[in-house]
C-alpha cells in the first residue's frame, strides 16, 4: 500500500514530483481549510447578529481568514509536491519578470491588506472620493467597490484609498454637521427669520435634535442678509435629499410669513452722447 501511495505519477524536475499520496494530502488539506473557512464565516455571522461585532470588522475578519488560509494551502501544495530550492531556482527569472511588471498590482494588494487590518475604512462607511460621495460596498485584495448616490458602482484601486486624500464621513461619529445657506431681503425681521429656520429644522424627522439646530447671521451681502442653518443628522448617504426637503420647507415658511428671498440685483447706467457734424 505504501508503495502505491509513493508511486510517482509525474516528475516536475528539480526534485519535484506528483504522487498519489501528495494528491490525497492536498485533497484532505483543501477540505479541512474549506471547513475552517466556513466555520469562521459562521462565527462572524453569529457575533454580528449578537451585536458583538460590526459588519465592517466581520467582513475584514472573513477576508483576512480567506487570504491566510489560501496562503497556507499554497504552502501545503508546494511541500506535498516537494518543490525545493532547485525547482524555485528554475522559476526565479520568470518570477522576477512577473514581479517587475506587476509592481502596481503589488502596491494595490499591500494597500488592500492595510485596509482590512486597519479600521480606517470599513464596509458601509460613507466616503468622499474625487468629490463623489459613495458607500463602501466591498474591500477586495486589489480593488474595492463603492456605490455612489446615483447607484453607480465604481471600482477603485486600493492604493487610492490608502495613499490619496479621502474623506470618511463615518470615521468619528454617525451624526454629522451640515449647513444650508439662505439669504433674505434687506428690511426683513431677522429675529423672525431665525425663528422660522429653527422651527423648520425641528419639523424634519431626519434632523437630530441633540445637538439642537442653530442659525448664524453670516454676512451683509450685496443684495441680501445672509444666514446659515446649521443642523446635525445621521442620514449621511441621502443627506442631499434631506437638504432639499429643508429648502422646500424654508421656502414655504418664508412665503407664509412674507419673508422675501431676493435675487441678485445690479444697477445699469447707460451713458449716451451725440457728436454733431456741421
Amino acid at each position: 500500500m505504501r508503495d502505491i501511495l509513493k508511486m510517482e505519477l509525474w516528475s516536475l524536475g528539480g526534485g519535484a514530483e506528483i504522487t498519489i499520496s501528495a494528491i490525497l494530502y492536498i485533497f484532505v488539506s483543501a477540505f479541512v481549510i474549506w471547513f475552517v473557512y466556513r466555520w469562521t464565516l459562521k462565527l462572524t455571522r453569529v457575533a454580528t447578529k449578537a451585536g458583538r461585532l460590526d459588519s465592517g470588522r466581520a467582513f475584514a475578519i472573513s477576508r483576512i481568514s480567506k487570504y491566510l488560509l489560501f496562503i497556507i494551502f499554497i504552502s501545503i501544495v508546494l511541500v506535498s509536491l516537494k518543490i525545493n530550492q532547485a525547482a524555485f531556482s528554475l522559476l526565479a527569472p520568470l518570477l522576477i519578470g512577473i514581479g517587475l511588471g506587476l509592481q502596481q498590482v503589488a502596491k494595490d494588494v499591500i494597500s488592500g491588506i492595510i485596509l482590512l487590518i486597519e479600521p480606517s475604512i470599513r464596509i458601509n462607511d460613507i466616503v468622499e472620493v474625487d468629490n463623489i460621495v459613495a458607500r463602501v460596498k466591498e474591500i477586495g485584495l486589489r480593488t474595492s467597490k463603492v456605490e455612489s448616490r446615483d447607484g453607480i458602482t465604481m471600482i477603485i484601486p486600493n492604493h487610492s484609498l490608502v495613499s490619496e486624500k479621502l474623506t470618511n464621513w463615518s470615521a468619528n461619529d454617525t451624526v454629522t454637521r451640515f449647513a444650508i445657506k439662505v439669504g433674505v431681503a434687506y428690511g426683513s425681521d431677522v429675529q423672525k427669520v431665525e425663528k422660522l429656520l429653527i422651527e423648520t429644522a425641528w419639523k424634519h424627522n431626519k434632523v437630530i435634535t441633540n445637538p439642537s439646530p442653530l442659525v448664524l447671521f453670516t454676512d451683509f451681502g450685496d443684495s441680501s442678509l445672509n444666514f446659515e442653518l446649521i443642523f446635525w443628522s445621521n442620514q449621511l448617504f441621502p443627506i442631499e435629499v434631506v437638504k432639499s426637503d429643508l429648502r422646500f420647507m424654508i421656502d414655504e415658511a418664508f412665503r407664509a410669513n412674507n419673508i422675501e428671498i431676493p435675487f441678485p440685483q445690479r444697477d445699469l447706467h447707460i451713458k449716451s452722447g451725440f457728436n454733431s457734424e456741421r
